[in-house]
């Protein structure tokens, strides 16, 4: 792929879906990929570096920065932190030419789109990715994975079902099977957009 013609993939889907899988395996892939380093306001947990694993800000600096619009989403998260992309750590890297990757929910979709108005270099760059499950494979997943009872599994799935509603406003859909399924389809996108993006 040419330096000019970068990607920006953006996966989304609902908790359990393997957006973060996706990610991790599209960057080992050797197709050119990383990640989008985003930011958060809490504390960095052993073993995590600033700048390469989060950039860790205090909710002052976070204020500063969203006051002066250098994110393209953020989100309180858990109820006491904060999470968000900063459109430094987007647009930097593409114009270097670097292909980059992010998981993000649905709302964090909408506001990078809605941030193309105000990025335009974001436009021939971003291609979304939802995964759709359908409930009985999202509560097996959920559950699978062991760290939920079930009050909070029934609020993910309240939460993916409006999650589901959205689907359709994205470029390309992973209508999810087996993880080697997910991570062919998701190469057959990335293939189509390289090819849209040159044309």
């Amino acid at each position: 792929m040419s330096a000019d013609a970068p990607l920006f993939i953006v996966i989304a889907g609902p908790a359990g879906s393997g957006k973060s899988t996706l990610c991790e395996r599209l960057v080992a892939a050797g197709l050119g990929f990383s990640r989008v380093i985003t930011t958060t306001t809490r504390a960095p947990r052993p073993g995590e570096v600033n700048g390469v694993h989060y950039h860790f800000l205090s909710p002052a600096a976070f204020d500063a920065k969203l006051a002066a619009g250098e994110f393209l989403e953020w989100a309180w998260v858990h109820g006491d932190r904060r999470y968000g992309t900063l459109a430094a750590s987007v647009l930097e890297p593409l114009a270097r030419g670097q292909n980059l990757v992010v998981n993000l929910d649905v709302q964090g979709v909408a506001s990078v789109r809605q941030a193309v108005a105000r990025f335009p270099q974001l436009r021939r760059s971003l291609v979304t990715v939802f995964i759709m499950l359908d409930q009985d494979q999202l509560v097996t997943r959920i559950r699978q994975r062991g760290q939920d009872d079930e009050a909070e599994i029934q609020r993910r799935m309240t939460t993916a079902q409006a999650e589901l509603k959205e689907a359709g406003k994205f470029d390309h859909l992973i209508h999810s099977g087996t993880r080697e399924e997910d991570f062919a389809a998701l190469l057959k996108i990335v293939e189509t957009a390289r090819n849209r993006k040159q044309s």
